[in-house]
């Protein structure tokens, strides 16, 4: 029960990685915020929370649109008076060479996976700064320091995502709030799902991972919650990889 008595706000929390960290949050104590740019997807991640005996409430964003994640915040404090934890995980994903890439295609990824955590960020660092503190969690990526081919808007959103949450622990440490980042790597989630069921892909991918399996969405719960807890109360400022090893980096 690390997190008992702490409200925690989980972007993308409909699935994947988020719905991941939102329920093994709600295990360790915490009242979760799902959040997730389709309700319906929200919803049931709270109501598995609920059923397993723990609190959250469902709540739609945008996390693209300013007056969007506004509201979110908004409705999160008037239901739960503190938010203790931000994890920021909202992402989009596309494979796209270079040369094909257009600027709706940038701006889109970029939109959620670089502007999306500033306004998420910002939004929730402004009520934490005169709430005593708390941690921000940034889901960046462990291509955040590596290349692969095909991906260089997302690969630009993910370095981007990092460095914001290292900019904002500097700015923010004097408001005792801590902001760290989480590097996962090739994780099997709905949104990869397609791209990991071509075989060469998936050899490729493996090759590259000396632990020989793909992440799990569960496997980055661990680190989130250390990064969450009183037990990083001395870390900001860094980026913690969850790969398997990846060699790439």
């Amino acid at each position: 029960m690390r997190l008992a008595g702490k409200n925690v706000m989980v972007t993308g929390a409909g699935r994947g990685i988020g719905r991941a960290i939102a329920l093994g949050f709600a295990r360790e104590g915490a009242a979760v915020v799902a959040a997730s740019l389709t309700l319906a997807n929200a919803e049931r991640t709270a109501r598995e929370i609920a059923e397993a005996g723990g609190r959250a409430i469902a709540l739609q964003v945008d996390t693209a649109r300013a007056d969007s994640v506004q509201q979110m915040v908004q409705r999160a404090v008037e239901r739960l008076g503190r938010i203790h934890v931000l994890v920021s995980n909202a992402g989009v994903n596309s494979t796209v060479p270079f040369l094909e890439l257009t600027e709706q295609e940038w701006d889109r990824v970029n939109g959620v996976n670089s502007k999306g955590h500033f306004l998420v960020g910002q939004a929730v660092a402004r009520h934490m700064a005169g709430n005593g503190g708390g941690s921000i969690i940034i889901v960046a990526s462990q291509l955040s320091e590596t290349a692969i081919p095909h991906k260089a808007h997302y690969l630009a959103s993910k370095g981007a995502a990092k460095m914001l949450a290292k900019g904002m622990a500097v700015d923010l440490a004097r408001y005792n709030i801590r902001v760290n980042a989480l590097g996962p790597g090739v994780t099997l989630t709905d949104m990869t799902r397609e791209r990991l069921s071509d075989p060469e892909i998936m050899r490729w991918s493996l090759e590259r991972i000396p632990m020989g399996r793909l992440g799990a969405p569960e496997d980055m719960v661990g680190a989130a919650l250390f990064l969450a807890s009183e037990e990083s109360a001395y870390v900001t400022g860094t980026i913690v990889f969850v790969d398997g090893g990846y060699l790439a980096r």
